[in-house]
């Protein structure tokens, strides 16, 4: 699949069961419905995507992968990035998060954070290409397991050469 098949579009509360899917899919200590929910529609800072991409069998449009981030102030905070293992490493990822920085651009921001399970090293080699750095290392971070989270940041806020590819 190409990444410019790939459509992103913010998500409503019609698509929280697929959302809550992929949550529960995707990480070992997922967040609950009433936290997505929460996300979704009770938080006035909180910006929700969706990747929407042809499923190789069907053709259909699927959700294949969702992003939560904030945009609070001058900061763009990157929450929960989750794709379905089947669509890994098409550039779906990359696309989601690429929206959340333009947006924060957009409402002028001028940094963005993130932490990151130490263990998850696709996620960590994308923030870096993207141009995040890390800054600390939260120790214990994560549950189930425990684990260290990596904070990374990326102080100014821009747009990078993978943000301009399709």
């Amino acid at each position: 699949m190409a990444s410019d098949s790939v459509v992103i579009v913010p998500a409503t509360a019609a698509v929280l069961d697929e959302v809550l899917a992929i949550e529960q899919a995707c990480f070992s200590a997922p967040w609950s419905r009433k936290m997505l929910a929460a996300e979704l529609s009770g938080n006035q800072f909180a910006q929700f995507l969706i990747a929407k991409c042809p499923d190789p069998r069907s053709g259909a449009l699927v959700i294949a992968g969702y992003f939560c981030f904030w945009i609070v102030f001058e900061e763009v905070r990157l929450m929960n990035l989750a794709v379905l293992p089947a669509f890994r490493r098409q550039g779906i990822g990359r696309r989601l998060v690429c929206t959340a920085l333009q947006a924060g651009l957009t409402r002028g921001a001028s940094r963005a954070m993130l932490e990151v399970r130490a263990s998850n090293q696709g996620a960590l080699t994308l923030y870096d290409r993207l141009g995040f750095r890390q800054i600390a290392v939260r120790s214990r971070y994560y549950v189930n397991p425990d684990e260290d989270a990596v904070l990374m940041e990326m102080t100014p806020l821009r747009l990078g050469p993978l943000c301009e590819q399709p």
